[in-house]
């Protein structure tokens, strides 16, 4: 074995470095400093984020199985600053006396996800792509029934455990189709290969492909696992799941579909992941209008989003793909923004109710603001981040020229303007109610100050500098030009 392969995966490595730092801290480290793993391991992840910028090596390993791009550079990138954000968020909850004993716990099943995730983006053969698929999934299944002594934890690691069991065994019946009609599960020659097959099991294949990877984009009717378990899972591990899970799913099905089964899109699943993106938008958005609880409020907000990040997807194209990380990196700052202002909030005074929320301007006027911020973007109003990423989108999937795209777009639009209605309900209940406000003035600490202002920047930076999208764009057409990422 050549072992120089292992220098196409340096974010991999480097992501291991950190995580053993983290593990023989935790385990050697003497008892007075324990409480100081947090800062640790948000400092650590930080430095490995930074140096990020630097770890760019293109290329293929083992056989093929494995190939680092710039687009699936820029992608693990992403996903980085959102794991950092929820890093800093979580400082105080994870020094707090129930999380103490298990802090370490908390820290290492984190990273350890994100690894799974950088698998699944590089990944260029099905059995690799599943063991980051598995690696990214399982640990997530315990962070959610982190909270020992609430029925509601063990409830949500349940629902959450039992579904993706299902979905990870229809993904790998879908697999066996695949692996049955072509031989191969290396991603380039099932592309090869499917051009000229139309047969009625590589439909059934393809549909459960996107069954299982719909779970963990919680995608419509594969969604019925998010409310419970957002609400019931701590509230660092709910943004988590809600953001960078959701983003690195979205990064693998644009890979899979569009490079493996690219070649059979008009034919299959083009209308299959119109009806799919369509229910997903606006059972979102209706859903979403009926939840008084903020968690869950914004777990069908998540999927609504879900919807949208699925055309750029659709569009298939440099364009889409750019659109794509785009969408993925305002949707960081915007949702772990409002999940940041929810956690403070919950973490003070226990009130996980939006209507807690009528007058808050009035005792916490920098939260109510940050939360404004968070909800215009995802309502994709101007001049706010969230309105130039749901354009971009827009524009990648129209890019395409057909007529039933043009279609899919409008409705996505008037689902906008459906959106914008339970948005500005949480707005509403901030500043214009005139109920007194059932929370009192309070200073959140440090780490939740300093993640709430990373993402109100990062929501008006994304918005009025260019030059990020610019830069996507280019990561976008430098990956499907030299190593094909797109057809």
């Amino acid at each position: 074995m050549d072992y120089s392969q292992f220098l196409y995966m340096p974010q991999e490595l480097g992501l291991l470095v950190v995580f053993l730092l983290v593990f023989l801290f935790d385990t050697f480290g003497p008892k007075r400093s324990q409480s100081s793993l947090p800062v640790l391991t948000a400092v650590l992840f930080g430095i490995f984020t930074v140096c990020n910028g630097f770890m760019l090596m293109r290329g293929t390993a083992f056989s093929g199985m494995f190939e680092n791009t710039a687009a699936t550079y820029v992608m693990k990138v992403i996903l980085n600053i959102g794991v950092l954000i929820v890093l800093i968020q979580s400082i105080k909850w994870a020094n707090s006396e129930d999380m103490a004993i298990r802090r370490g716990e908390f820290y290492e099943l984190l990273l350890l996800t994100v690894f799974g995730m950088y698998l699944m983006i590089s990944a260029r053969h099905f059995l690799l792509f599943v063991i980051g698929l598995e690696t990214a999934s399982l640990p997530l299944a315990a962070l959610v029934a982190f909270h020992k002594k609430r029925y509601e934890s063990h409830e949500a690691a349940a629902k959450y455990m039992f579904t993706a069991i299902f979905s990870s065994a229809v993904f790998l019946m879908g697999l066996s189709f695949v692996y049955g009609l072509f031989g191969s599960l290396y991603f380039s020659d099932i592309a090869y290969q499917v051009m000229n097959n139309t047969s009625a099991v590589l439909v059934v294949a393809l549909a459960f492909v996107i069954a299982g990877i719909g779970f963990k984009l919680s995608l419509v009717p594969f969604h019925l696992w998010t409310a419970d378990v957002y609400q019931g899972a701590p509230t660092p591990v709910t943004s988590y799941l809600s953001v960078i899970s959701k983003g690195a799913a979205a990064f693998a099905f644009m890979v899979v579909l569009v490079q493996v089964f690219g070649a059979a899109y008009s034919k299959i699943w083009e209308w299959m992941l119109y009806a799919i993106i369509v229910l997903t938008i606006t059972l979102g958005n209706l859903f979403a209008i009926r939840q008084r609880n903020i968690k869950r409020f914004l777990a069908f907000s998540s999927i609504s989003q879900a919807g949208y990040i699925m055309l750029g997807v659709i569009g298939g194209n440099e364009m889409g793909l750019a659109s794509l990380m785009f969408y993925v990196l305002v949707y960081i700052f915007s949702n772990l923004a409002a999940f940041g202002v929810a956690f403070a909030i919950e973490q003070q005074s226990g009130k996980v109710s939006i209507d807690d929320y009528n007058g808050l301007y009035k005792t916490n006027p920098w939260l109510s603001f940050t939360m404004m911020l968070a909800m215009f973007s995802l309502a994709g109003i101007p001049p706010f981040a969230g309105f130039f990423s749901k354009f971009f989108i827009f524009a990648g999937a129209l890019e395409c020229g057909e007529t039933s795209i043009y279609i899919l777009v409008l409705i996505a639009l008037i689902n906008t303007i459906i959106s914008l209605y339970y948005y500005l309900l949480v707005v509403k209940a901030m500043f214009i109610s005139p109920d007194e406000c059932g929370i009192e003035r309070f200073r959140s600490s440090c780490g939740e100050r300093v993640a709430l202002i990373v993402c109100t920047f990062g929501i008006i930076l994304t918005g009025i500098v260019s030059c990020i999208y610019t830069f996507l764009v280019e990561a976008a057409q430098d990956g499907t030009t030299m190593f094909g990422l797109l057809n």
